[in-house]
């Protein structure tokens, strides 16, 4: 939607390098605002100076750069890119018609005999995804984020949650990576 997005931490280039690589890459520059520590983060009021760290926190900064949205929230909480998504459709809402009109027309998700639901980033989903490559198992992987119709679907099949990653194998869901779910699967692919 005509946007772009960039992440800022206060911690150093290889320490951001090293986050990346744990999470298998991460498809937005990251800038270091290590030296002078914490100066872009004061600038915009989120600098924890006592600790040396900054709030977690989500800025958007339309064309003109005038600052539109501001979310600040718990380390711990994952921010919900639909509530992101929303603003930046009221933000630029041409930006939202020509993306909008860019999709195919279909909303049909992928679809396969394993399903795997996932995000890009999620450590249970790149195991999960090396469990299955490991046994030969083929399967189609949805990346929630890349379908909007996705995440619906996810949470139908979860009862209401986005929890990734979730199987669907030929109508039995399996939701989660854990040692249970991972036995679960183990018996309903029939492999070891």
């Amino acid at each position: 939607m005509d946007a772009l997005v960039l992440g800022v931490s206060v911690d150093h280039v290889p320490c951001l390098k090293a986050w990346a690589e744990s999470l298998g890459g991460i498809s937005y520059p990251l800038l270091s605002d290590f030296w002078p520590h914490g100066a872009v983060a004061e600038k915009y009021g989120v600098f924890r100076r006592d600790e040396g760290k900054s709030e977690r926190a989500i800025f958007i900064v339309d064309k003109r750069g005038i600052l539109r949205y501001i979310d600040i929230h718990d380390i711990d909480e994952q921010p919900d890119n639909d509530v992101l998504l929303a603003e930046l459709r009221r933000i630029d809402p041409q930006a939202a018609a020509r993306a909008a009109a860019a999709k195919p027309a279909s909303a049909l998700l992928p679809s396969g005999d394993v399903v795997m639901y996932c995000t890009s980033w999620c450590p249970a989903c790149r195991r999960a995804r090396r469990f299955l490559e490991e046994r030969g198992v083929e399967f189609t992987e949805i990346d929630i984020n890349a379908y909007p119709e996705a995440k619906a679907r996810l949470r139908e099949l979860t009862g209401g949650t986005l929890t990734t990653p979730t199987f669907d194998v030929r109508g039995e869901v399996i939701v989660d990576f854990r040692m249970d779910q991972q036995q679960r699967l183990k018996e309903v692919l029939d492999v070891e």
